[in-house]
C-alpha cells in the first residue's frame, strides 16, 4: 500500500492510494494487471528505467505503474486493506 500526504505544514492535504497489482501480460508500455480478482490495463510508461516482467508486482496509481514491489510487500498491503475494510464494516 502506498499512501502520500503533502504540505501538512500549510494545512493542505493530498492523499493518494496505490494498489499493488501483478503483471499478467505486457504489450509495449501497456500491461494487463490483476489484484484480488480484478483485472485492469495499466501504463508502464513511468517505469521505463525498470520495466517489470510478467509475474512482477507493481504499485498502481490512477492507471500508472509507479513502482515495482516484492510479492511479499504486495500481499502485506492486501492484508492491511482487508483489515481496514473489516474494521470499517464493524
Amino acid at each position: 500500500m502506498w499512501l502520500y500526504s503533502s504540505d501538512i505544514r500549510h494545512g493542505t492535504f493530498t492523499m493518494c492510494l496505490g494498489i499493488p497489482m501483478q503483471i499478467l501480460g505486457i504489450d509495449g508500455y501497456t500491461a494487463r494487471a490483476a489484484a484480488k480478482g480484478v483485472e485492469r490495463d495499466i501504463s508502464l510508461f513511468m517505469l521505463q528505467d525498470d520495466t517489470p516482467a510478467i509475474g512482477d508486482y507493481v504499485i498502481v496509481h490512477v492507471g500508472y505503474a509507479i513502482q515495482k514491489v516484492s510479492e511479499e510487500d504486495a500481499r502485506s498491503s492486501w492484508e492491511l486493506f482487508d483489515q481496514i475494510l473489516a474494521e470499517s464494516d464493524a
